[in-house]
């Protein structure tokens, strides 16, 4: 999803003869690694957002250590789900949005974009309210702060180079390496780590699967499929090149949440059993091993940086893939006059995003509550992906074997039922029946 790269693919020129194939299909390779190496690590680091960092590190305020074995199996699906997306995009050459515009009815297709767009709105909300926190942490108020980054954010992506952003924010994120040193720092009772990794802990509350689900949300989000599919189209990937996306994708969903991990542990360790964080400041609170005085400063760019990433792919993956099932032309390297549809949809969610962020809301319940959202969403898009990867008229040999499929499905039955759970029981609340 850069500048350089349109959504149109180009027929390749035919091939000349040579003295020295060996050298120029080397090149080639080195070339193409060069291209494709990257999707996953953006949908890593974009994961590990201001919603998401706020989510992990409740789960160790709240439970300690009690989520962890539910994060294995969350990271179990994300590597599947995001393998499917990959494939689907190297094997069809199409984005998520195109195919299932092709592949369902109108009405599901509108089921999935309206799915989408409500759970990509929320989270662009979220990644502006995180900027506002940062900012707060070092004592600038995030009115004077959300409505330059807003601009900032819009004008790289339609007038500058999104490709060098997204190598600063990168870089801004990498603060949160911080959190795996502040793990071994906090000195966890890594007998207990050890227990919770491996043995299921369930506690029948409505606050638990309240944050299971956020889990799911934030660590399996609907825009990450799309932008997976969509990242590898771009980049003219063809079927030949399917393990090293694959490797790219399975390798991006592994580090996210070993890096998931590290923050429940860091911060189960330095306030584990406080109760729900009420402020970013207590979620920095964990960085202190590492930072000392100097943790919310910490906390802060890495916040900022994680924040801008994914203000900037997320409303992006939400644009690509409506375009996708449009039909319509999407690119960043278009003009609004011949992208209309596509850069106003990114325009739309970059402002509705900042001016939601700047009410006088509870920032970390704002956070968890899109997760929250993310999480009742992902199984309405897992379904769809699910049945596109076991069509073999879509993916031929290359569609969900006997084993895969039973796994898979597992997964989307397993997401879902979690699901309905929070469901059941926040309907029952309403009525004090739960």
């Amino acid at each position: 999803m850069t500048r350089d790269l349109d959504t149109t693919a180009e027929t390749p020129a035919a091939p000349t003869a040579t003295t020295t194939p060996a050298r120029r299909t080397g090149w080639r390779r080195i070339t193409m690694i060069a291209a494709i190496a990257g999707p996953g690590l953006v949908a890593a680091n974009a994961g590990n957002d201001a919603a998401g960092i706020a989510t992990y590190a409740s789960a160790g305020s709240q439970f300690t250590y009690g989520t962890l074995f539910f994060m294995v199996l969350v990271t179990i699906a994300l590597v599947m789900v995001q393998e499917m997306a990959v494939r689907l995009g190297a094997h069809t050459g199409k984005g998520l949005g195109a195919l299932i515009r092709e592949q369902f009815s109108l009405r599901l297709t509108g089921l999935a974009v309206f799915c989408l767009l409500l759970a990509n709105t929320g989270l662009v909300v979220s990644e502006f309210a995180g900027i506002g926190a940062a900012f707060e942490l070092l004592g600038v108020p995030k009115w004077a702060v959300i409505p330059p980054a807003a601009i900032l954010l819009w004008s790289l992506v339609l007038f500058g180079s999104y490709r060098w952003a997204e190598r600063i924010f990168l870089i801004m994120s990498l603060a949160f390496f911080a959190y795996p040193i502040a793990m071994i720092l906090g000195h966890p009772h890594w007998g207990e780590v050890s227990k919770h990794l491996v043995v299921p802990h369930v506690e029948p509350s409505k606050d638990f699967i309240l944050l299971a689900v956020a889990l799911i949300g934030t660590t399996v989000s609907p825009y990450m499929q799309f932008y997976a599919a969509a990242g590898v189209v771009d980049r003219g990937a063809k079927p030949e090149d399917y393990r090293l996306i694959r490797l790219d994708a399975v390798t991006g969903a592994v580090f996210a949440c070993i890096i998931s991990l590290t923050i429940i542990i860091a911060t189960a360790s330095a306030i584990g059993g406080t109760g729900p964080l009420d402020s970013a400041a207590q979620a920095a609170e964990a960085l202190k091993p590492v930072a000392g005085q100097n943790a919310e400063l910490l906390f802060a760019l890495g916040l900022i940086g994680a924040s801008a990433l994914a203000g900037a792919v997320v409303p992006l993956s939400a644009s690509y893939a409506i375009g996708e099932a449009a039909g319509v032309e999407r690119s960043v390297s278009r003009s609004f006059r011949d992208a209309p549809l596509f850069l106003g949809l990114f325009t739309a969610q970059i402002v509705l995003g900042a001016v939601v962020a700047m009410t006088p809301v509870d920032v970390i319940q704002l956070l968890i509550g899109t997760q929250v959202l993310q999480g009742l969403i992902s199984p309405v898009v897992l379904v769809y992906l699910l049945v596109l990867t076991n069509r073999r008229s879509v993916l031929g040999a290359a569609a969900n074997g006997p084993r895969y499929r039973i796994a898979a499905t597992a997964v989307v039955v397993g997401v879902a039922a979690m699901s309905t759970i929070l469901l059941v029981q926040t309907v029952l609340g309403w009525f004090g029946l739960a």
